[in-house]
């Protein structure tokens, strides 16, 4: 696997509230970007999402693609990896940490690595994943924090 990337930030919410808007895959094209669809393909005795399906189209990336969740038992770490090679990843693992801040607040630890099937410099994949983690983290405090 490919080097991953990190990036925080802290949102004003709990972490189960967090951790609930990260699950409801169905709402992904409402507030991520490029998100056209989600589909829950398998999901766990809890109602919680196994292998989700998703389709984004960020103008000159275009992907289908299939993740395998799990969860810790207390839904602090969500973590996924890519359940096979697609048109554009050979791989992908990620991770959410959430961190309860004893304030109301919860630190959001988002660690990605992705393998790509099109050659691309370094430099260039690096930065785009710093622009897709920065705006996952983004969109999700604005999400949490706008749907209380």
């Amino acid at each position: 696997m490919v080097d991953s990337s990190t990036q925080s930030i802290v949102i004003d919410a709990p972490s189960a509230r967090i951790a609930e808007v990260i699950a409801e895959f169905g709402a992904y094209p409402e507030w991520i970007s490029g998100m056209q669809s989600t589909e829950v393909l398998e999901e766990f005795e809890d109602g919680y999402g196994h292998l989700v399906k998703f389709r984004i189209d960020a103008g000159i990336f275009k992907d289908t693609y299939e993740l395998r969740y799990d969860y810790s038992e207390d839904l602090n770490r969500i973590s996924w990896t890519l359940d096979k090679p697609s048109s554009v990843q050979k791989a992908q693992t990620g991770s959410y940490d959430l961190d309860d801040q004893g304030d109301g607040t919860t630190r959001v630890t988002y660690t990605l690595a992705v393998d790509l099937s099109i050659p691309m410099l370094g430099m260039f994949k690096r930065k785009a994943e710093k622009i897709i983690m920065d705006s996952a983290l983004k969109e999700l405090k604005k999400r949490v924090e706008g749907t209380r």
